[in-house]
């Protein structure tokens, strides 16, 4: 961990990159903010050619990039997860400007792993890759034309990171949060606990989960406060003993 440089312990995940030119684009733009760790998830065509002449000299980054099956393996380890998107949609994570991300993002980062995560060209990132995030990011764009190339939008997170990353800590000690993996599990276990009490239908879930998420998502859980809620579950399903 490097605590020196938070730049250092983040990622950015592109999910799904339809064309090569955007991937290589997108390094070039992490290299001149100082950031150097790409996660590509299923991307349509990598490597490419296409996307070493996009990326200039920031082949390097393209280089090392972390080839991922799922946003699930792309998040391993990672402790704030930021999805970067202009939809509008009702999601479960607290919605925020782009500086105000970067600045979490980096808080957390000068101690334990973060990540930015972006979706594809045509259609940015699903709900779902939304919900397996902690805070989703807004670029204030002009409303009247929002829409930014995948590697423009790269470039405006990096740069807000490295601005964020330039400065003081907003606070004293950072907060150490419950890893990704550590938090789905126990959004699985709550989801089992409520189907099995009948307090969830399976068939007609509503929006509860997403709601659920919302609400923890906004608490930025720690460790032991994951392994709280996972007790009280646990004691839900255990059997009763007869009095």
């Amino acid at each position: 961990m490097n605590a020196a440089d938070p730049l250092k312990n983040i990622r950015v995940v592109l999910c799904g990159t339809n064309h090569p030119g955007n991937i290589g684009a997108a390094a070039r733009a992490l290299k001149t903010m100082g950031l150097s760790r790409l996660y590509l998830v299923a991307p349509e065509r990598f490597p490419d050619p296409e996307a070493d002449w996009r990326a200039s000299r920031a082949t390097d980054v393209l280089a090392h990039a972390t080839m991922c099956a799922s946003l699930d393996e792309a998040l391993s380890g990672v402790a704030l997860a930021v999805a970067c998107s202009a939809r509008s949609r009702e999601v479960a994570v607290p919605q925020v400007a782009a500086r105000e991300a970067a600045q979490q993002v980096v808080d957390v980062a000068r101690a334990q792993q973060a990540a930015l995560v972006f979706g594809n060209e045509t259609s940015g990132l699903t709900t779902a890759e939304v919900n397996k995030c902690r805070l989703l990011a807004t670029i204030p764009a002009s409303p009247k034309y929002s829409s930014l190339n995948l590697a423009a939008a790269v470039q405006v997170l990096a740069y807000e990171l490295r601005m964020a990353a330039m400065g003081s800590p907003t606070s004293g000690r950072p907060r150490t949060l419950a890893s990704f993996e550590k938090v789905e599990r126990f959004y699985a276990d709550l989801e089992r606990t409520m189907v099995e009490i009948g307090f969830l239908n399976p068939h007609h879930p509503k929006k509860l989960m997403p709601r659920l998420r919302r609400l923890f998502a906004r608490a930025q859980l720690q460790n032991e406060e994951v392994n709280i809620l996972r007790g009280i579950l646990k004691s839900f399903r255990r059997p009763k003993k007869r009095g």
